[in-house]
Formats: C-alpha cells, sequence, structure tokens
C-alpha cells in the first residue's frame, strides 16, 4: 500500500502504516545522528529543554553532506540505525512517533515502538542525492560544532521511505525474506526442467 502523509506523525497516521508500505513524507523531519543522540540524552539527564518537540516527529539519522553553492543541502542518506538504539527508546517514551534510517533494530527499540506506536522507515542508502531533491528548506537549529551531525530541521515534500517495522511490531526485515523464499517454492515459479 501507498501513503501520503503530512506531518506531524500522528499515532492514527502511524496506525495506518503497514510494514511493507512505501510512505511519502510532507513536512518537518529533524536530523541527528550518534552524537546528536548523546547530547539529546545529557540535555534530559539535566532536566533541560530539547531543541524541538518530540511529540509525533520524525527523526532521520543521517549527517548532510554540505550543500553546494545554489542548493538547500548536499547528499542526505541515511545512516545505520543500530548506533541509535541505545537513545531511541527513551525519545519514543517520550512522544517521538518516527525514525529514518537502515538497518535492524534490537528488540527493545522494536518493543518501545510498539509501546509508542510508533513506525521506523527504511531510506534507501546510496540514494541520498537523490533523496535531497525532495528537501525544500534545511535550518540548523541545535548543536552547530557537530559539524554534518548537528541537528537540523529538513522541510520535505514527498521524501520516499519504506516502512520496515510499523507500530505492531511487523518487521520488513523478517516477513520479506520469508516471502521471498515462499514464492521461490511455489510450483509456479519453478524453471521446467
Amino acid at each position: 500500500m501507498e501513503h501520503r502523509i503530512t506531518l506531524p506523525l500522528s499515532r492514527e497516521k502511524a496506525a495506518a502504516i503497514a510494514a511493507g508500505d512505501m510512505v511519502y513524507l510532507t513536512g518537518d523531519i529533524y536530523t541527528a545522528r550518534d552524537a546528536a543522540h548523546k547530547r539529546l540524552a545529557e540535555l534530559l539527564d539535566a532536566g533541560s529543554a530539547l531543541p524541538f518537540p518530540l511529540e509525533d516527529s520524525v527523526i532521520y539519522y543521517t549527517g548532510p553532506t554540505p550543500a553546494a553553492p545554489g542548493q538547500i543541502i548536499g547528499s542526505v542518506g541515511p545512516t545505520t540505525s543500530y548506533r541509535m538504539d541505545a537513545y531511541a527508546p527513551r525519545l519514543l517514551d517520550l512522544g517521538l512517533r518516527g525514525m529514518i534510517g537502515k538497518g535492524k533494530r534490537s528488540a527493545e527499540v522494536i518493543g518501545a515502538m510498539q509501546k509508542a506506536g510508533a513506525v521506523y522507515f527504511g531510506a534507501i542508502g546510496g540514494a541520498g542525492a537523490m533523496i535531497a531533491g525532495c528537501v525544500q528548506a534545511a535550518e540548523l537549529i541545535a548543536f552547530d560544532d557537530l559539524g554534518p551531525e548537528a541537528i537540523l530541521r529538513l522541510t520535505v515534500k514527498d521524501f520516499p521511505v519504506v516502512a520496515i517495522i510499523d507500530c505492531l511490531g511487523n518487521n520488513l526485515y523478517i516477513s520479506g525474506p520469508q516471502s521471498y523464499l515462499q514464492a521461490q517454492m511455489s510450483p509456479e515459479t519453478q524453471c521446467p526442467r
């Protein structure tokens, strides 16, 4: 199924998305990688406010390259998500509704997603330059000293992602290979001998 979602990503919107669905996001998302997540955790530990609202927000695990002259942003491909697994459950408990990256997530993160009604989306690794074409504005909002790992607010239009893990815990990384193997065993897909 295909969805065109205008952000923020409410619990109701997230609930309509199933693992394997193609989703096009429009609105504001926030970039944050390892170093930024560590800083967010430090702010929470200190009882300080976060630089952006977590409720119904989407974080994109990316560190964009610098923009070329006349461009809004450079290449903006996904980074490996498991490096944020230590921080994700806490952010999900505080209202984070979506995460975009690549690769598997831990059982703890999946459990926190189910509790929070959140979705994990996959972006296509190696397609960062193409994805950059969906970014209409980029604004630095925190941790400028982190360079490409600073937090940016990206305003995106029809940003293409695939739902990898839905809010029920269904996981495309498990169901996808199973479906493929079942199809390969079907008599209709066997080559005649």
